[in-house]
């Protein structure tokens, strides 16, 4: 059994401060930038007809950067707090106080990732094939962070590993997030590599990481304790599981069209 004692903090400089968590993002898009670029090199142009120009893919980055930063705060507020926020507008842009949605953050990239792409004349599920292949990086990193945190408890368990949050309570928990790294990130990143290195066709590696990456979330939110402020949805359903389902329904639509139009 492990007590965690982790600082959040890796150095106080006294006028700023570096956080585990803030580090995660900015090796999470770093390490995602450089393997994105790898991919495209050696998967998808030589697979496609009209090449993925590595400037333009360096262009995206920005467009994901700010829309993951957006979508992510804004579907927080929406999913997990609305009713606080709805009464505290100014703390939306409180960041630094933390709070923020995968859900929301996914929906904000992808809708960043359309803007970008009408505006370069790009085939939207090229650019979406690739940011699934390198999201599981950011995804490890970020729950790696979330444990180091001590947030998103898991629930009390009486296993060996057991890790007791004592910000949160004395009681031993599932360690959830180490959880969530291992399938949502390890796990996931190797899915999809095995399915870029088959024959690529455009659309099967971003509806595949729709449907597994739900299936992953539904499963880890079992060891997970649900938002205080939320509980559970029908006394069965977090939030996370809930929203988990519409990804894994909408990555089984876009996997059926591809599968249709390659028949006709």
């Amino acid at each position: 059994m492990f007590t965690h004692n982790l600082d959040p903090i890796l150095l106080d400089l006294g006028f700023i401060s570096i956080r585990w968590y803030s580090l995660s993002y900015i090796f999470g898009i770093f390490f995602g930038w450089w393997y994105g670029r790898l991919i495209i090199q050696k998967r998808i142009n030589t697979a496609i007809a009209r090449k993925l120009e590595l400037k333009e893919f360096d262009d995206l980055i920005t467009y994901i950067i700010i829309s993951l930063i957006v979508g992510g705060r804004l579907g927080y507020v929406i999913f997990y707090n609305f009713s606080y926020y709805i009464l505290n507008p100014i703390d939306i842009f409180k960041l630094w106080q933390g709070g923020m949605s995968f859900h929301g953050a996914l929906i904000g990239i992808i809708i960043g990732t359309y803007l970008f792409s009408i505006k370069k004349n790009l085939q939207l599920f090229v650019l979406l094939d690739v940011i699934a292949c390198v999201a599981p990086i950011g995804i490890f990193l970020g729950r790696i962070a979330n444990f180091i945190n001590g947030e998103l408890i898991g629930k009390v368990t009486t296993i060996k590993w057991a890790v007791i949050f004592p910000n949160y309570d004395k009681i031993p928990r599932h360690p959830s997030q180490l959880y969530e790294a291992l399938l949502e990130g390890l796990l996931l990143f190797f899915i999809m590599q095995f399915l870029i290195s088959k024959k690529y066709r455009i659309g099967v590696c971003s509806s595949s990481f729709l449907i597994s990456y739900g299936i992953l979330r539904i499963f880890s939110e079992y060891f997970r304790e649900p938002d205080i402020q939320l509980g559970y949805f029908f006394d069965l359903l977090s939030m996370g599981t809930i929203l988990s389902f519409f990804m894994i329904i909408a990555g089984l639509i876009i996997l059926n069209t591809i599968k249709h139009k390659n028949e006709i």
